[in-house]
């Protein structure tokens, strides 16, 4: 394990980078602390946010609940011995779409979709990534389509899964795409295994799964 006056430099530059309102500090700032989960990284870097959270991140990420819990293991473990964290945590996971004109992919997410862009990169911009509540995709730009269409809709390769909480608003959320003039590859459907789902076609091809409970 560090030694506590490293481990209170990374909470001191946690606080920094949130101050500094450095996005990728949003992500880890969510997948650590349950207050900020549902909030966007915009939301995350303008919430208040003390020494103290940043002292909870790095305590968490050491494997410790609570800051205190980590001062008393650092101060009763020998120097050069580090513990093993009692399980490891995978905070989030964000799918990658391939696509072929980042500004057309963005404007479609966040017309048709209803999602935020977090940030685009690159002149012109070769990457970026869209938000709406819980659900990340990122962005890549590449020169061509690098599955058929006729694959993809063949074997039903979908490039993301998204959940919804109930059935009630799988159907309002449908409603709302449909609204919107999406282009479906399967429009709601109840399946045998128990969910209700419907699957949405992207301007370069990519199938997104919408799903609930049914």
């Amino acid at each position: 394990m560090p030694s506590l006056e490293n481990l209170k430099k990374q909470a001191k530059l946690i606080l920094r980078w949130h101050r500094e309102r450095h996005y990728p500090v949003a992500a880890q700032i969510r997948g650590l602390l349950s207050r900020f989960a549902n909030m966007s990284d915009a939301e995350v870097l303008a919430a208040k946010f003390k020494l103290s959270d940043a002292q909870e991140i790095v305590a968490r990420e050491q494997g410790f609940d609570s800051w205190q819990a980590m001062k008393s293991a650092v101060s009763i473990t020998p120097s050069g011995v580090k513990p093993s964290p009692a399980r490891a945590k995978i905070v989030g996971a964000e799918p990658q779409l391939l696509v072929t004109d980042i500004a057309r992919s963005c404007k479609f997410f966040h017309e048709k979709l209803g999602f935020a862009v977090v940030f685009s990169y690159g002149e012109p911009s070769y990457c970026a990534q869209v938000a709406r509540d819980a659900a990340r995709l990122n962005l890549r730009c590449v020169e061509r389509v690098q599955i058929e269409s006729a694959v993809r809709e063949r074997e039903q390769l979908l490039s993301a899964s998204m959940t919804v909480a109930t059935a009630e608003e799988t159907k309002l959320l449908f409603l709302e795409f449909q609204t919107a003039g999406v282009a479906f590859q399967q429009k709601l459907k109840k399946q045998p295994w128990g969910a209700r789902n419907f699957v949405v076609r992207d301007p370069d091809g990519n199938l997104l799964l919408f799903a609930g409970p049914a």
